[in-house]
């Protein structure tokens, strides 16, 4: 018996778990889900995250059997039949810049919101909608002031250019049952938190959080005490891979997309990169490739792959060729 915490399974293999599950999105919505520089159409859909789907109300159904078994067995009141659990499930999505975690993150969410069962009303029977949110952790990055009094611009991204605590308290929050719990807002058009504006998150059945460093285990405290990081209250976690060059050239390509398109606004923090030769600018981005986003990937990001439930590996053409999936 193979001792290995995870299945691999190819394309094609994956694709035949998704049984009957059925394709509730148009391509019309595909494409609105779809982020700048990625490749994903509704084959990718059918053949991927259908299956993905399918998987994850499973486990959702799973762990809300095992949550009221422990109800009873503390002799805590159980959950009435229908009603939406005060536990929320949570879905964690990891990877590099670029390599495409906003667009599965979007598309999970849709999915997972499309009704999956049926309930019994008065009325007869009517889907049952999930409520699910979906939060990225750009809004626990610290503002940029204090990124440049910490000396830390240069490494925006790396674990410790964000508020680690804040985001493991949010999430804490949401799992706990508070009715509404906010957090910061970021901005890629100024490249910073928004003053003043905060998303509140209310009472979800699922939460989505999505970024760059969420597997990263909790660092101990100054009192050498181990404390709990974010990924210790995800139910499933997944991790987007791929090779770091192909990653390196979708970096690219979409930088040089955005040049043409949102950092043309004066407002952008990158509008500068738009009044000068093309080569310039892509010589910056280069640098900021392999100066930041590369080393991160190397030393934070990747190492924490083998913590995910599931990792989905990309090909050049941005199409998930095969997925490993941890069984133990």
């Amino acid at each position: 018996m193979s001792t290995k915490p995870y299945v691999n399974l190819s394309r094609s293999a994956w694709s035949a778990l998704r049984h009957s599950t059925p394709l509730q999105l148009t391509a019309a919505e595909v494409e609105r889900l779809r982020g700048l520089g990625d490749v994903i159409d509704l084959d990718e859909v059918r053949e991927i995250y259908l299956p993905l789907s399918r998987l994850l109300n499973l486990y959702i159904e799973a762990t809300h059997g095992l949550r009221d078994a422990l109800t009873t067995f503390l002799g805590e009141a159980g959950r009435e039949h229908g009603a939406r659990p005060a536990t929320p499930f949570v879905i964690g999505v990891a990877g590099s810049v670029a390599v495409g975690k906003s667009t599965v993150s979007r598309l999970l969410q849709a999915l997972l919101a499309l009704p999956h069962s049926r309930t019994e009303t008065e009325g007869g029977a009517v889907p049952e909608r999930p409520h699910v949110e979906l939060v990225t952790t750009d809004g626990f990055l610290l503002p940029k002031d204090e990124l440049r009094r910490r000396g830390l611009m240069s490494r925006k991204g790396f674990p410790e250019s964000y508020d680690r605590r804040a985001l493991t308290r949010f999430v804490a929050n949401v799992k706990a049952g508070h009715p509404e719990v906010s957090c910061p807002v970021y901005s890629h058009l100024i490249y910073d938190i928004v003053p003043g504006e905060r998303q509140t998150v209310r009472s979800p059945d699922i939460l989505i959080v999505e970024g760059l460093n969420v597997l990263q285990p909790a660092l101990p405290g100054k009192d050498g005490r181990t404390r709990l990081a974010v990924a210790d209250y995800f139910d499933f976690s997944v991790y987007v891979d791929a090779r770091t060059a192909d990653i390196e050239r979708w970096y690219l390509d979409r930088f040089r997309q955005l040049r043409e398109t949102a950092f043309r606004n004066p407002r952008s923090y990158f509008h500068p990169y738009t009044q000068v030769s093309e080569e310039e600018a892509m010589d910056y981005a280069r640098n900021t490739w392999r100066t930041i986003n590369e080393p991160n990937l190397r030393q934070n990001i990747a190492p924490t792959r083998g913590r995910a439930t599931l990792q989905l590996h990309k090909a050049a053409n941005h199409k998930v060729e095969r997925l490993s999936l941890r069984k133990l």
